[in-house]
């Protein structure tokens, strides 16, 4: 049973540290990437603030395709380049959407997000697919979490085949 305290996020880079060793032991001895994203999306959930939906779309046959998240039902499929995910898939790097309204060709699937950022998921070259977050906040994701959440998606990436 896994079982966490409440972190602190005062201090970012060592909440985010506290979440990285939380991780790791989670998925230590599963190398499934469904049932590590499943474990992922629902830790992030659980424990970051001011979230809306966690998750993780797949790549799936050149295209995006929704994996295990929490929140409200999302978008099933999204193609490489399009809106936020699409755009951090297609050029595998991280995007911070400060404001989604701002974004060109943003995909709003939950009209209550107001910020976002999208991490790849990259092995071996190979592109597994996104860690997605949203927000109802505006401005929600710094650089702190940005470093924060490539370190979580790290963790995830080496857990899993």
């Amino acid at each position: 049973m896994f079982e966490s305290t409440p972190i602190d996020f005062a201090d970012k880079p060592k909440a985010y540290a506290t979440l990285a060793a939380q991780l790791t032991a989670l998925l230590h001895g599963e190398s499934d990437f469904i049932a590590n994203s499943a474990n992922t999306a629902a830790l992030l959930s659980h424990a970051l603030p001011d979230l809306n939906w966690a998750g993780i779309y797949r790549c799936v046959d050149g295209q995006l395709v929704l994996g295990p998240f929490q929140g409200r039902p999302a978008c099933v499929r999204i193609r490489l380049g399009q809106g936020v995910c699409g755009t951090a898939a297609a050029n595998r790097q991280t995007v911070r959407v400060p404001d989604v309204r701002q974004f060109p060709g943003h995909i709003a699937c939950d009209a209550a997000s107001q910020s976002e950022i999208v991490v790849p998921l990259v092995k071996a070259g190979r592109l597994l697919g996104v860690l997605d977050l949203d927000s109802p906040k505006l401005n929600r994701f710094d650089a702190a979490d940005q470093a924060g959440l490539e370190k979580l998606a790290a963790v995830l990436v080496a857990a899993s085949d």
